[in-house]
């Protein structure tokens, strides 16, 4: 395969890390990174803040620049593609954001229907199916669908923001922190919802998240970040790396401090009014 091509993707795609750091400034944000995302698999990563997930979810879709190592999206080094080559590989990728990003003066329609029109889809037909299939997928009433955001609860305009990272189909879903600010019924929802699209759909899934709830919902493996400040140069920053029965079963004080003595099997979604968060344990561990 060329460098400048684009792999074609009929399914969900595989990502491979090797060996990536990322040094912003005079920070280094990330060292040493190894990983094999598979295809089809969700992946959540966890971590205090400012550990780097935010760049590492960047890192994903060429957002943010490895300064060390490469980063492989079906077999091909996102460093030697062209930012040309680079914005048409984005294509193949959705993103949710925290917020939903969603753009205030176009109606939730519309909204959905924007990365079609962006990228030359014409047919109104061809659109119109596309936004009915979309909405229908993430539980959307047709009642909210000519809305405009600021009708839309929190809950609601998350359910947006995945329509329309889904509606051009992408072979990776990257999710940014997408239970925050949620309350425990409408996080199970959305949880569910993330479960519903990896067993749906042919796509590979990247979630960061501090909620354990959503990490025993949705995880087929978990990556667990430290913040490079709290180490020492010769200690790694993955602290974990594996299935969520083996994160349960993990005996390594780092791990056990971060998730405050909590076992996952030990939360299970919907099933407590108070869903556990991440941040904040680990935030009371360093106390």
């Amino acid at each position: 395969m060329s460098s400048g091509s684009i792999p074609q993707t009929d399914g969900p795609a595989t990502m491979r890390l090797e060996g990536v750091g990322v040094t912003l400034g005079d920070n280094q944000i990330l060292r040493g990174i190894n990983l094999n995302i598979s295809a089809g698999q969700t992946l959540v990563v966890i971590g205090e803040s400012g550990c780097g997930k935010s760049v590492f979810l960047k890192l994903l879709i060429g957002l943010v620049k490895a300064t060390e190592g490469r980063i492989l999206f079906q077999d091909q080094d996102l460093k030697l593609l062209s930012e040309n080559r680079l914005m048409k590989l984005r294509l193949k990728y959705g993103y949710l954001f925290q917020s939903g990003a969603l753009f205030d003066s176009l109606s939730v329609e519309e909204n959905v229907a924007f990365p079609m029109r962006q990228q030359g889809i014409h047919s109104e037909t061809s659109i119109r199916h596309r936004i009915c299939e979309s909405l229908e997928d993430v539980g959307l009433p047709p009642s909210l669908w000519t809305r405009m955001p600021s009708d839309l609860s929190g809950g609601q305009r998350k359910r947006v923001g995945l329509a329309r990272a889904l509606v051009m189909q992408p072979a990776i879903m990257l999710y940014d922190e997408p239970t925050t600010g949620l309350d425990p019924i409408m996080t199970g929802v959305i949880n569910d919802l993330i479960l519903k699209v990896a067993r749906s759909r042919p796509v590979t899934s990247v979630v960061i998240t501090h909620e354990l709830r959503t990490l025993a919902t949705v995880a087929d493996r978990v990556l667990m970040l430290r913040p490079l400040p709290r180490l020492e140069p010769w200690e790694p920053q993955v602290a974990f790396e594996g299935t969520p029965s083996e994160l349960r079963q993990c005996g390594l004080p780092v791990v056990r401090s971060f998730l405050g003595g909590h076992g996952i099997a030990e939360i299970t979604a919907g099933s407590d009014s108070s869903t556990p968060d991440l941040t904040h344990q680990a935030e009371h561990s360093h106390e």
